[in-house]
């Protein structure tokens, strides 16, 4: 890939996904403008280029004009703004909604050739959670600003600074036991976060990608439980996976979202997302269609960023479930 002589506006660039693609466009040679509410905290991706190659700029995708700024020279277009929960002026419509479709039709006016916007798997219109309706707003949105834009839905993205595995993980240090909303029969597919910034590459150089929709899988599918029982078997602890039926998550997130200040563990709309599975429609096209055909699983991966999890580290050779005294039985599977 090389767009030497090219301008890249990637929007929400700063964030888990946009660190790992920033690196992959930098390789091509273009000049990528990461436009983020707070450009300082993007700093640190201006060593993935050259100098003067990656540069942080303020953007507030609530304004027109900001936006526009952001869009203006720039031949492409990247869209990765996304959030798991709701919080003061941070709305699913807002930010996977009305900025999604502001940045398509500002794109558009600006002259910008190609466009990629990252969606969701579960994205419906006839959700009953508001993340996944927000997300189909913001699909329709695009298409109508860009028509040829290529939304890309990935499942759960995972990675060293995911919020999924590194969320349990952590729960499994200090709680007692680790929830299995549901009886945990949720199916998932889990993608590596790499794999997905692959896609988005694939996703600008194939003509065919133009207006098109692509559902974004890894290579196997787990359940809730599964995906726990892998996190523990990661970090070695073995902490008891206790069922929580619906109405209990319900009222659960209800009370915690409404925590201030932290983010919150569980959200109603986050158990509404989990009563679906989170995995790749069949017949639709996906990351073969877009030339990747090697993909990481997670058996794989984890150990690369979970293994800060394990009590004494990854070489040790005590579990991670050992007393205050620092007994415990040898781990002979490691």
């Amino acid at each position: 890939m090389s767009y030497r002589t090219q301008v890249i506006t990637v929007f929400g660039g700063s964030g888990f996904i946009g660190r790992h693609l920033i690196r992959r466009l930098a390789k091509s040679g273009a000049v990528i403008r990461i436009a983020t509410r707070t450009p300082g905290k993007a700093a640190f991706l201006k060593t993935a280029g050259a100098v003067g190659q990656i540069v942080p700029f303020g953007t507030d995708c609530t304004k027109d004009e900001s936006v526009a700024r952001a869009l203006q020279g720039a031949d492409i277009a990247i869209n990765l703004l996304g959030v798991l929960y709701e919080r003061g002026a941070q709305s699913f419509q807002g930010v996977h909604t009305d900025a999604a479709g502001r940045i398509a039709r500002l794109a558009a006016a600006n002259g910008v050739t190609r466009m990629v916007h990252v969606s969701a798997i579960g994205a419906d219109a006839a959700s009953h959670s508001a993340y996944a309706r927000s997300k189909a707003a913001g699909e329709q949105a695009v298409r109508a600003g860009f028509p040829a834009a290529t939304i890309l839905r990935p499942s759960i993205v995972f990675g060293p600074e995911d919020n999924f595995f590194n969320k349990f993980a952590a729960m499994a240090q200090k709680a007692p036991a680790l929830p299995l909303i549901g009886g945990g029969k949720t199916r998932f597919q889990p993608v590596y976060v790499g794999d997905l910034a692959d896609a988005i590459v694939a996703a600008l150089e194939l003509e065919s990608a133009k207006g098109k929709t692509f559902e974004l899988g890894g290579p196997r599918v787990y359940s809730f439980r599964e995906l726990l029982e892998l996190t523990q078997k990661e970090i070695r602890r073995h902490r008891p996976l206790v069922t929580i039926p619906w109405n209990i998550a319900e009222s659960l997130g209800g009370l915690l979202e409404k925590v201030p200040l932290l983010a919150p563990v569980l959200t109603r709309d986050q158990v509404e997302l989990l009563k679906r599975d989170n995995i790749v429609a069949p017949g639709a096209p996906g990351f073969k269609e877009l030339g990747i055909t090697e993909l990481a699983t997670c058996e794989v991966i984890l150990p690369t960023y979970l293994s800060r999890f394990i009590v004494g580290g990854r070489y040790t050779t005590l579990t991670g479930d050992k007393d205050a005294a620092g007994h415990g039985a040898a781990d002979s599977a490691h």
